[in-house]
C-alpha cells in the first residue's frame, strides 16, 4: 500500500535536557531531588512528552484517516504513554540512577522498542526522539546513553530518508549534528554539576571543621578565663587563708586574742572568696568592681584590705599604699576588670615570695593609656621572659622555686590579659632590690 510522506520529524533534541528528578522520565541520584529546579523540571518534561506524542497522533489521524494501521497506532501511542507513567515506579530502589537494573534496563527496552515501531508506522512520532534522548542519558552511564542515542539518531536518518520523496542532504547530517551537540551540553552539564555537588560537600565539610575547631578555641578560651580568675582569687584567697590560720596557730596559746584576729581575717577573705566564686562562675566583673564603682575605687579598698591583713599579721602581709595620678577618665569595664586582677596577683605574690614590708599601688592616667604600676621592696628576682602561650605553658618565676625553676600561673595570665587588651606588661627587678611591675593599656581616643 502506498503511503504519503509525511514530514521529517526532528533530528534530536531541539535544547539539552535539563535533569528532573520527577516526571514519567526517570531522575538521577537523591542530590537532584534536593534540587529546586526539580519541583518544576518534572511537570514540564510531563507536559512536553504528551504534547509531543498527542501532536504526532493528531497529525497522522488527520493525514490518513480510516487507513488500517490507524489502530495499531492508537494502540501503540497509549502504550508509549503507559510507559511513561509508569517510568517512576521502575525507579533504582537505591536512588543511584546511573546504576542499570533489570527492571530499569527492561522498562528502558520497552520503550524503545515502542518507540521504534511507531517510527516505522508514522515518521511523525520522530518527534518523541526529544524526551526519549533524555531518558536514555538519564537512565544509563554516560558511555552506554551515547551509544543509545548514537543508534536512536541513525535509526530517525534513515527512516527519514526512506519516506522522504527525494534526497535531502538536511536530512542526513542534521539529525547527528543536533544530537551530539545536545549530548555533549547534557554530559558538561552533568560534570559540571557533580563538581558543584563536591564542592557544596568540601564546604560543608569545611563548615563542620570550622565550627568544631570554634567549639574547640571556646573551650579552651573559656578554661583559660576560669584558670585566670581562680588563680587571682581563690588561690591567692586560700594562700592567705593558710598563712593566717598558721600564724593562729603559732600564737594560740600564748596570744590567743592574737590567734582570734588571724581567724577573723581568714574567715573574711573566705567570704570574699565565696563571692567572687559565684562571679566568675556567671562571667561577671570582679565584686569590687560591682554596683557601678571605679577602678581607683576598687583599688583602694583593696589596699586599704592589704593594710588591716598586714595590721593583724605583721608577719605575713606588707603594707599596702595606692596612689593615683593624672586625671580619671572613664575605662572599658575588660580594661578594669584586667588591671584590679593584675594587682591583686601582683599582690598575691608579693605576699608569697617577696617578703616585703611594703607595696605602693600607683594608677597613671597619661591621657592616651593607662598604667598600673605596683612596685615592692622585697627581695627581688630574675623576671622571666615573656610567655608566648597563654596560662598553663611556663609559668611564674619566684626566688622559693630555686634556680631555673618555674611556678605558678600569675605572671603568664596577666601576660594574657594585656594580650587580650593591646597592652604590655613590663618587670623590672634584681635579686635584692624589689620589683617593679607595670601594666599598660591603650584607650581609644575620643575626637
Amino acid at each position: 500500500m502506498h503511503t504519503t510522506p509525511e514530514a521529517p520529524g526532528p533530528s534530536g533534541p531541539s535544547a539539552p535536557p535539563q535533569p528532573a528528578a520527577s516526571g514519567g522520565w526517570p531522575a538521577a541520584g537523591p542530590a537532584r531531588d534536593t534540587d529546586p529546579d526539580a519541583r518544576w523540571l518534572g511537570p514540564v518534561i510531563h507536559v512536553a512528552f504528551f504534547l509531543l506524542l498527542g501532536a504526532s497522533l493528531a497529525r497522522f489521524l488527520t493525514h490518513h484517516p480510516g487507513e488500517p494501521r490507524t489502530p495499531w497506532i492508537i494502540a501503540l501511542g497509549l502504550v508509549l504513554a503507559l510507559l511513561h507513567v509508569l517510568g517512576p515506579s521502575v525507579g533504582s530502589p537505591t536512588g543511584d540512577e546511573r546504576r542499570p537494573t533489570a527492571r530499569r534496563m527492561l522498562w528502558l527496552g520497552a520503550v524503545v522498542a515502542t518507540w521504534v515501531v511507531l517510527v516505522l508506522l508514522a515518521p511523525s512520532f520522530a518527534w518523541c526522539a526529544v524526551p526519549l534522548f533524555y531518558t536514555g542519558l538519564r537512565t544509563l552511564p554516560a558511555g552506554a546513553a551515547t551509544l543509545l542515542v548514537g543508534l536512536l539518531t541513525a535509526f530517525v536518518v534513515v527512516a527519514q530518508l526512506r519516506l522522504a520523496s527525494g534526497f535531502d542532504p538536511n536530512l542526513l547530517l542534521a539529525p547527528p549534528a543536533v544530537a551530539a551537540l545536545a549530548t555533549a551540553v547534557f554530559v558538561h552539564m552533568e560534570r559540571q554539576a557533580g563538581r558543584q555537588r563536591a564542592l557544596i560537600d568540601d564546604l560543608r565539610r569545611t563548615r563542620r571543621e570550622l565550627a568544631a575547631t570554634e567549639r574547640r578555641e571556646g573551650t579552651l578560651a573559656e578554661r583559660q578565663r576560669l584558670s585566670m580568675e581562680i588563680h587571682d582569687t581563690l588561690a591567692q584567697g586560700l594562700s592567705s587563708q593558710q598563712m593566717l590560720l598558721q600564724a593562729a596557730e603559732r600564737t594560740w596559746g600564748t596570744d590567743p586574742a592574737t590567734a582570734r584576729g588571724h581567724i577573723r581575717t581568714a574567715t573574711e577573705i573566705t567570704a570574699r572568696n565565696l563571692a567572687e566564686a559565684r562571679r566568675f562562675v556567671h562571667d561577671l566583673g570582679p565584686a569590687d568592681l560591682a554596683d557601678g564603682s571605679t577602678l581607683p575605687a576598687a583599688l583602694r579598698a583593696l589596699a586599704a584590705r592589704s593594710a588591716r591583713s598586714a595590721r593583724s599579721a605583721a608577719a605575713v602581709d606588707p603594707a599596702v599604699r595606692f596612689h593615683q595620678d593624672g586625671t580619671p577618665v572613664p575605662l572599658p569595664d575588660r580594661v578594669q576588670s584586667a588591671l584590679l586582677r593584675i594587682a591583686q596577683g601582683a599582690l598575691a605574690n608579693v605576699r608569697e615570695h617577696a617578703a616585703a614590708t611594703t607595696v605602693t599601688l600607683t594608677l597613671s592616667y597619661l591621657g592616651d593609656q593607662v598604667a598600673l604600676d605596683i612596685a615592692d621592696d622585697g627581695r627581688g628576682f630574675t623576671p622571666p621572659p615573656a610567655p608566648d602561650a597563654p596560662p598553663g605553658g611556663p609559668a611564674d618565676a619566684a626566688p622559693s622555686a630555686g634556680p631555673g625553676r618555674v611556678r605558678g600561673h600569675g605572671l603568664p595570665a596577666m601576660h594574657a590579659r594585656m594580650r587580650q587588651l593591646g597592652g604590655t606588661l613590663t618587670i623590672e627587678s634584681t635579686p635584692g632590690e624589689g620589683t617593679v611591675l607595670s601594666a599598660a593599656v591603650p584607650l581609644e581616643q575620643t575626637p
